[in-house]
């Protein structure tokens, strides 16, 4: 597996797995909680050690189980989570109690990447809470701190008000919404890109063109796409309920996109 370095030292697999709705009844986001772990065991058995996680989710403890039930230690798993910011800040003791019950559910003492999930329309209220990842940080909870769906204007608040600055910023990056000038922007402030929903934004055309680069190599569509993003060093986090595919979304080691690949892909 490739990692990337973070401007904190601190190394990320370049592929992960989403896991938003692991564990639910149907595989709906909004579903009740089955009880079991399977797709977690079945990442695991597969090699994925990196998991993106959320507390807006609602199923962290499916992946804390599901690492804890695994017989791979704690310490060879990368794990991001994020607080809920959707509907703004709640004060520093709401965000203190809601970081205590990620650890709880996450049965673990310290979270790989610790992300705000949302920017909202508080500039203070976003630099509060900034510090406080910020003091989690320096105290070893979190290893890495970082932000998500945030844009310029975002990331140059914290830049400028902060201490330590965000080593991760995940957007939305798929077929038809690349993000690249964000991406861009993101590489200029030494901030790495993650994708959520990497597999997203795929009509039938876009299919048609990836699957003629896909036969070139032996890979899927969905390969294709994943593999065009670590090349950009864009980190994935392609989420399956399928073991199979699961597996596939690991298999993009083995081969590299030619310059004209890369062009039509870009046009998506």
């Amino acid at each position: 597996m490739k990692n990337l370095t973070l401007n904190d030292g601190i190394n990320i697999p370049i592929i992960g797995s989403g896991a938003n709705t692991f564990g639910k009844e149907g595989n709906e986001y909004r579903g009740a909680l089955r009880g079991d772990t399977k797709e977690v065991d079945w990442a695991i058995e597969n090699g994925y050690r990196h998991f993106d996680t959320a507390q807006a989710y609602n199923n962290e403890e499916v992946l804390g189980q599901g690492i804890a039930n695994s017989s791979v230690p704690r310490s060879e798993f990368f794990i991001t989570t994020k607080l809920n910011t959707f509907e703004g800040f709640r004060g520093a003791e709401w965000a203190h109690a809601e970081i205590e019950k990620s650890l709880e559910k996450l049965q673990t003492d310290t979270i790989d990447l610790f992300l705000l999930h949302s920017p909202w329309e508080d500039t203070a209220e976003i630099i509060e809470a900034w510090q406080i990842l910020e003091d989690y940080y320096k105290r070893g909870v979190f290893k890495s701190i970082g932000v998500s769906n945030f844009k310029e204007e975002h990331l140059d608040l914290i830049l400028e008000n902060g201490i330590v600055p965000p080593a991760v910023n995940q957007i939305k990056s798929q077929v038809g919404t690349w993000n690249e000038a964000l991406i861009d922007y993101n590489l200029k402030k030494n901030i790495a890109t993650v994708a959520w929903s990497p597999l997203g934004g795929i009509d039938e055309k876009a299919q048609q063109v990836l699957e003629e680069i896909g036969n070139q190599y032996g890979k899927t569509y969905a390969q294709v796409v994943l593999r065009y993003q670590i090349e950009r060093d864009v980190i994935v986090i392609p989420k399956s309920h399928n073991k199979e595919r699961q597996a596939q979304s690991l298999a993009i080691m083995d081969f590299e996109l030619t310059a004209n690949d890369r062009e039509q892909i870009a046009k998506l």
